[in-house]
């Protein structure tokens, strides 16, 4: 396929990515929540057209004049009509936990003061995070599960039955701060809480957290590095990993490609 015939000049990421002035990274964390859909070739290359770049150049003005994170320039952008709401074209749009949040603090008639104290965060943190305006990392999101004593299927809104069966177009996504998108793979009456974690280059948890239960992974695509009670493991495509929930963990992705992580939780809690 010649990337520059047909009706659009199409572009690959190194160059939308310099065009709109913005790292590949960058890009790719905005690509996974809907800010651009680009085209592939049969090898599975993206290729990005002018229309593109001019989406990702507003949503770096927003970010950088108007201090807004991915999720925020993304429902900004829509509200403007810059940006469609996609619909029927098997891509769901990650849930925002902010109204969540918000809604779990109001049934139990707390101030955003008594919350943010009682986990460890700032009242004006934990402002932003109720009104999308930030996102919350899986540590944060951890210490305030655990806090209003509710479990991750519960961020997910995951209360009907037991599927069996579970499309890629109809898993329930999550983000989990930037870079981080949690895909839940299975949900209902179950004993176990399997996700596909996509983590881009340089995203992770943010602070150590930990939980009951036990968890296993296995790194699907690219690397990560997970530090368990301060040791380091390194992992890459192919290698799993079993441990006890308890132990203090956090990690991150130290490649330069998007992360894939098979994880699984038992039973489910975070």
């Amino acid at each position: 396929m010649d990337s520059r015939s047909g009706r659009h000049a199409y572009l690959k990421i190194g160059e939308a990515a310099a065009q709109a002035g913005i790292s590949a990274s960058v890009l790719r964390s905005w690509e996974q929540l809907g800010l651009v859909r680009p085209q592939r070739t049969n090898s599975r290359y993206r290729l990005y057209t002018p229309d593109d770049v001019r989406l990702l150049r507003r949503a770096r003005f927003l970010r950088r004049q108007r201090g807004l994170n991915a999720r925020a320039i993304i429902d900004l952008m829509r509200r403007e009509g810059v940006l469609r709401r996609e619909r029927g074209n098997g891509a769901a749009t990650p849930s925002d936990i902010g109204p969540l949040l918000r809604k779990q603090r109001e049934a139990r008639k707390l101030s955003l003061h008594e919350v943010a104290d009682a986990v460890g965060i700032s009242k004006g943190y934990l402002s932003a995070l109720e009104r999308s305006q930030m996102g919350a990392s899986v540590g944060t999101m951890r210490k305030l599960a655990r806090f209003y004593r509710i479990n991750i299927l519960d961020l997910f809104e995951a209360g009907e039955a037991n599927p069996r069966l579970v499309r890629p177009s109809d898993r329930k996504r999550l983000q989990a701060g930037p870079g981080v998108q949690m895909e839940l793979l299975a949900w209902g009456d179950a004993v176990m809480e399997p996700h596909l974690f996509r983590i881009a280059p340089g995203a992770g948890s943010g602070e150590s957290y930990t939980h009951e239960g036990e968890e296993f992974l296995f790194v699907v695509r690219g690397k990560l590095e997970i530090e368990l009670e301060g040791q380091p493991y390194r992992l890459r495509s192919g290698d799993s990993l079993y441990f006890d929930s308890s132990t203090p963990h956090q990690w991150s992705n130290p490649g330069s490609a998007e992360t894939w992580v098979l994880w699984v939780n038992t039973p489910p809690t975070f």
